[in-house]
């Protein structure tokens, strides 16, 4: 872990940025020799309103060193880099120069760059969070409070905003963050000099490299794969917890919603077996399993995300919070685990005279660094075989008198036989795991370019490429079914729907799924209040007591041809 103290007064210094130092050696702001201060310095003020002393000291040595564009402008050379504010993660040095000319010359007298840009071990934790650490044996208001990083706010992204852990309570404990401090926990941007500072992910300033959504710099996203979807808990009294989403180690951009009562809890396994387990009651931002995250907990809906990657497993439980059902979506990139790497370059074929070399790929478990089977990598389709890359090796010539050349294990002036491998058959399943074979033989090429098959042996100075794999081996397509739908009706009995989907294991609406399997569409419903009665809509003719006394007259009074 990397070691610091913090400022506890606020300091004015006149020429240089936070200075990072030793425990055991603190140290004030350090000047360098060619950089004396001198009763004649006068202030300057550059474009981001920060000030920085120029210098009129006349130092007849330095100025031989300046460059002709220097002079041109009045700047003497730039002076060598400071030491770097961190030993690891990322931080800042920087480089001071001097306006000679005797007015404030225009430009800037310092100037920065990265440095230290390997990571740090991954038990160091985060730097905001060790600053704001720091802090938890000091006094607040006469309460000591444990401070972690208060939720990133754009507006102040270098400011030292802590937050008191499973509280509400954000302070600012230092105007500024320490020089190498991530502006924000999902980018490289760093603040330096309590500015924020553009960095790409190549470490360098200003660079504009992006990473992909697999971390990757510069890549393709070829080396994970997006999860997402929708979990319904049903917790009860009876079965208060549940996991309901396992993220592997690796995974990047997690983001989880949950709508509905329950609690939403974490419980973090390392490679080494170690385990927490936290839950997240409170907004803040919270370290488990070596890596921050951000949650917000509203009245109705819980969010948690995190850049990543996660230095843990994280197993994601829903606890019991209330009888109404909890709704959880998920989106997170998972890391492809079996992945190819390109080995060392074989032992060249000759030891003098011009010969070849060549390399290839191993599959390599990223979790455990393991060398293992090919077919666990081949089984993706996300996942390519490099190309053997040929080189020439040992051009020098042969001594003279040598009347042969060691061969190593044979002597070509073309490239090697090679493995060629046919196309792989249709798997035995579409889904859930099966087998694929190929056919694979020797191949050399000739001066020509045409190639023919050859012995078996000539190819042994590189692993045979096997016959037989594993294929299809994600999950068959599930029915996922939605929430249901409000009652048809506002009393008494009637029916409710729902959406059903078929998803496949890249959280993709398709088809595929069993049929038999499939959840109901639709359910009775009953709602517990009772209907008013009906109006009677009856013609009063249609009544009995009228009904009756119509029929009678009929009786009575039926017309006859006789007189009356």
């Amino acid at each position: 872990m990397e070691s610091f103290i913090l400022c506890r007064a606020v300091l004015i210094f006149l020429m240089l940025p936070c200075v990072q130092c030793a425990e055991t050696q603190p140290q004030s702001a350090v000047f360098l020799p060619e950089f004396t201060l001198s009763s004649r310095g006068s202030f300057m003020q550059d474009a981001t309103e920060d000030q920085f002393l120029t210098y009129r000291y006349d130092d007849q040595a330095s100025r031989m060193t300046r460059s002709d564009e220097d002079r041109d402008i009045g700047w003497d050379a730039w002076g060598p880099w400071s030491d770097c504010s961190r030993t690891c993660g990322g931080g800042a040095s920087y480089s001071l120069r001097r306006c000679l000319n005797g007015e404030s010359c225009d430009g800037k007298n310092i100037r920065y760059r990265t440095c230290s840009n390997t990571d740090c071990p991954a038990e160091s934790g985060d730097f905001r969070a060790q600053q704001c650490s720091a802090h938890n044996d000091i006094k607040y208001q006469g309460v000591t409070y444990e401070w972690v990083p208060a939720p990133y706010d754009s507006s102040a992204p270098c400011v030292l905003q802590c937050q008191a852990k499973g509280r509400s309570l954000t302070v600012e404990l230092a105007p500024k963050v320490l020089d190498g401090t991530r502006c924000q926990a999902d980018a490289f941007n760093m603040c330096i000099n309590g500015m924020c500072q553009e960095v790409g992910c190549d470490r360098q300033m200003a660079s504009g490299a992006k990473e992909d959504n697999c971390g990757i710099c510069g890549g393709d996203a070829s080396t994970c794969r997006l999860v997402r979807g929708q979990v319904l808990p049903y917790l009860t009294p009876e079965q208060s917890h549940k996991t309901v989403l396992e993220v592997p180690m690796g995974s990047r951009f997690l983001r989880l919603s949950a709508k509905g009562p329950d609690v939403i809890s974490i419980e973090a396994i390392s490679l080494d077996g170690r385990n927490e387990e936290t839950s997240l009651m409170s907004t803040g931002s919270y370290v488990i399993g070596n890596t921050s995250l951000d949650f917000q907990r509203g009245t109705e809906r819980q969010t948690l995300r995190t850049h990543g990657p996660l230095n843990a497993d994280y197993f994601i439980k829903m606890k019991y919070g209330g009888p109404k059902d909890t709704v959880v979506q998920f989106l997170f990139y998972q890391p492809i685990r079996y992945q190819w790497r390109e080995t060392e370059f074989f032992p060249c074929s000759v030891t003098c005279g011009g010969g070849y070399q060549l390399n290839s790929a191993e599959c390599t478990d990223i979790r455990s660094n393991q060398t293992l089977p090919e077919h666990l990598c081949s089984s993706y389709p996300e996942n390519t075989k490099p190309t053997p890359k040929l080189k020439e090796c040992n051009m020098d010539p042969c001594k003279e008198g040598d009347e042969f050349k060691e061969v190593m294990p044979y002597d070509h002036f073309q490239p090697l036989p090679r493995w060629e491998q046919g196309p792989w058959i249709q798997c035995s399943v579409s889904c859930s795991g099966g087998w694929q074979d190929c056919s694979v033989l020797c191949v050399e090429e000739d001066s020509h370019g045409q190639f023919s098959q050859v012995e078996e042996w000539k190819c042994t100075h590189s692993p045979r490429p096997v016959t037989r794999q594993i294929c299809n081996s994600f999950p068959c397509p599930q029915w996922v079914a939605m929430e249901w739908s409000q009652c048809t009706v506002t009393c008494g009995r009637g029916l409710r729907y729902r959406v059903i989907l078929c998803i496949d294991h890249r959280g993709q609406h398709i088809g595929g799924c069993e049929a038999s399997l499939k959840p109901q569409v639709k359910e009775d419903c009953l709602v517990p209040i009772a209907c008013p009665k009906p109006r009677e809509y009856t013609p009063v003719e249609a009544k009995v007591p009228w009904l009756k006394q119509a029929q009678e007259l009929e009786e009575h009074h039926t017309a006859t041809e006789d007189p009356t």
